[in-house]
């Protein structure tokens, strides 16, 4: 299969590229411009690439008769009212957008409505992210493709049907800049459920670039999801885990988004090359040092037969390699040889 990489603004994300780690603001800014302020500030600091909104309005969002759903904590809660409170002033975006330039970060939204759509537009947003939930819904899938920038799908609920008619609105609307984040729609989620082998399958399935859009608690299975080829991380964080809203208890603070990023670098370090040819500079010492090689098990005479009885094999390397063993047998010694020293060509 081919490599394949999306760039985002002058980023190039995919193979062989270093993962691009979403910090989910989301609503988390609890209506506060500061907080939201805040919120880049701690995202740029810990090495996140991006942060991303979520910009909707109740009214285009929820119908006034959804029935309550049940949260984590037992309790049920209207949908309607819930994103009625949690409904982004609009006015921020150009100003927030601005500031996460002069920050050197990405920041862009899951726009819910064409009119969300129209001013990340304006503002010329780097990208677009579709939420789980709104997957089905192709109308605003294509609204967002035809912004030719890069579409970023989150695959939460979905099976392969719902994944092939966004793919194919978005790519009937000439975007193949397609970004496919696996998913698991519950929050928080149970590590049980997140299904991270499906990153490779959905590249398989869709040959386009792979990511895990993370609920679980910590941040492992972000870290795990790396290692299994996702491309892409997104984690909803927060300043504080106990603030009051919903999606505050499952993000990560700061610190462990640091954390996070640091961890996810050092397993993208540790991948390699995937060439098995020996030593590294670093290692060369103890590749000496520190391997085994035929050594005499007894003093040897200069003249003697060497015999399998004669030979031992022990550390270091500075001898004949033991797969050699049987090339030494039945030659004779070209000099004494004391015993545990190590045998080289020129001893027979």
């Amino acid at each position: 299969m081919n490599n394949l990489e999306v760039k985002i603004k002058n980023q190039k994300v995919g193979d062989n590229h270093p993962c691009y780690i979403i910090a989910e603001i989301g609503s988390n800014h609890n209506n506060s411009y500061d907080t939201a302020l805040e919120l880049v500030d701690a995202a740029s600091d810990s090495g996140a690439d991006a942060v991303k909104l979520q910009t909707f309005l109740a009214s285009q969002h929820y119908s006034k008769y959804s029935p309550k759903i049940l949260q984590s904590d037992g309790d049920y809660i209207d949908p309607y009212l819930l994103v009625e409170s949690l409904e982004m002033d609009r006015e921020w975006i150009s100003s927030l957008t601005k500031y996460a330039s002069s920050k050197s970060i990405h920041l862009f939204s899951s726009p819910c409505d064409l009119d969300a759509i129209s001013l990340f537009s304006s503002v010329n947003s780097p990208a677009y992210k579709v939420a789980s939930f709104d997957i089905t819904d192709l109308k605003l899938i294509e609204d967002i493709a035809k912004e030719k920038k890069p579409i970023i799908l989150s695959t939460g609920l979905a099976n392969y049907a719902d994944i092939q008619r966004a793919v194919n609105m978005c790519k009937n609307s000439n975007n193949d800049k397609i970004i496919l984040m696996q998913c698991t729609s519950v929050y928080p989620a149970p590590v049980s459920l997140s299904n991270l082998n499906t990153i490779r399958t959905i590249r398989q399935a869709f040959n386009v670039v792979t990511g895990y859009s993370d609920h679980t608690l910590g941040d492992h299975i972000c870290i795990a999801a790396v290692a299994l080829g996702a491309s892409v991380i997104e984690k909803h964080f927060t300043l504080d885990s106990k603030l009051a809203g919903p999606d505050h208890h499952f993000a990560i603070e700061p610190n462990k988004l640091r954390d996070m990023v640091d961890k996810i670098h050092d397993v993208e370090l540790a991948f390699g090359d995937g060439v098995k040819d020996g030593p590294h500079g670093e290692e060369i010492e103890l590749y000496e040092k520190a391997r085994r090689s035929i050594h005499a098990s007894i003093k040897i005479k200069k003249g003697e037969v060497i015999t399998d009885s004669m030979l031992c094999t022990k550390r270091p390397s500075y001898g004949i390699d033991p797969y050699l063993i049987q090339k030494i047998i039945g030659r004779r010694a070209k000099r004494d040889i004391s015993a545990d020293k190590w045998i080289t060509w020129n001893d027979i």
